[in-house]
């Protein structure tokens, strides 16, 4: 009999959970790990285990032909924590033979516009810089043959589940409420925003393509919009238009007092001030354009989001 192929999700955060969803509703064989050790869903496998040590990750992941890198820690604590967990999946896929898939954004280019895959690694910023250091290290253990890897970069994404974002629980709720939305850049400035399951779809392609690998690729992405006409668009026909509040950066220094990842907020606000759009033509040649709705992303977001306004307080 040939042996069922096994997926191993590092983390737990909303592309974690949706990469293993996807792969379990396809009924394949998917355990996710995490440091709590935490229930994701039916028939999802589950281990507890410490994500930046490369030894127990390694044990984890012994069955495993394909590793998805979703882990990351907690933004304030980025530059300090992000380099042993990228260490210990890259140990796990030496280890094992699996295809490792890592979830990159786009910080590592260091400047806004119309992005491509060509663009230099070029931040400066803190967290840019780490960003372009993991990616190079990435594909230069690829390159060597240490390791079979590909990565996946993402633009900001959204959807059910997704707390933590740009267009999250920040955004969502005032929105629905009628109240002010607090936006960190241009409201006017064209954005490519990405929907979560479009992503997960993306990356599960990626592990199960081998001519992919060894690279990085622009995922794909809604067609970009600004922030005011999203509001227009999730707006029942009628109601009056959505007042946005800009958010200055000496309010987030302030708040990042109390709140050390508004604080971090501060360096990234470029990718918002500025238009920000996602060439992912590359991947639309090799595996097929598939077409992004904005109108079923905002109806299934805007219905999660108003579940979760109903919900009696505990």
């Amino acid at each position: 009999m040939t042996k069922q192929a096994h997926s191993v999700v590092l983390g737990a955060g909303p592309m974690g959970r949706a990469i293993a969803q996807t792969l379990a509703a396809k009924g394949e064989s998917v355990t996710v790990i995490t440091r709590d050790g935490r229930a994701i869903g039916a028939g999802i496998g589950r281990a507890q285990v410490d994500l930046s040590s490369a030894e127990q990750t390694i044990a984890a992941c012994a069955s495993a032909d394909a590793i998805y890198h979703c882990a990351a820690p907690p933004y304030h604590k980025w530059v300090a924590s992000f380099p042993a967990l990228q260490g210990a999946a890259l140990a796990a896929a030496e280890a094992t033979g699996a295809v490792l898939v890592v979830v990159e954004n786009l910080y590592g280019y260091g400047v806004a516009g119309t992005l491509t895959e060509d663009k230099p690694l070029s931040a400066t910023t803190r967290k840019g810089a780490l960003r372009a250091r993991l990616s190079r290290e990435l594909l230069a253990a690829h390159a060597s043959g240490r390791a079979k890897c590909v990565a996946g970069r993402a633009t900001d994404f959204f959807g059910p589940g997704v707390r933590v974002s740009a267009l999250g629980e920040r955004f969502w709720p005032a929105l629905l409420a009628g109240k002010p939305v607090d936006w960190i850049g241009d409201p006017d400035a064209l954005h490519s925003f990405a929907y979560l399951p479009d992503l997960a779809a993306a990356y599960v392609r990626l592990a199960k393509t081998p001519l992919a690998w060894g690279r990085a690729w622009h995922l794909p992405a809604l067609p970009p919009v600004s922030v005011r006409e999203i509001c227009q668009m999730a707006k029942p026909d009628g109601d009056a238009p959505t007042k946005i509040r800009r958010t200055p950066s000496w309010l987030l220094r302030i708040l990042g007092l109390f709140q050390p990842a508004a604080g971090e907020l501060v360096e990234m606000r470029y990718m918002f001030d500025r238009s920000l759009v996602v060439d992912h033509a590359q991947f639309d040649q090799t595996f097929g354009r598939q077409d992004q709705d904005w109108g079923l992303a905002l109806k299934e977001t805007l219905a999660w989001w108003d579940a979760q306004t109903q919900k009696p307080a505990k």
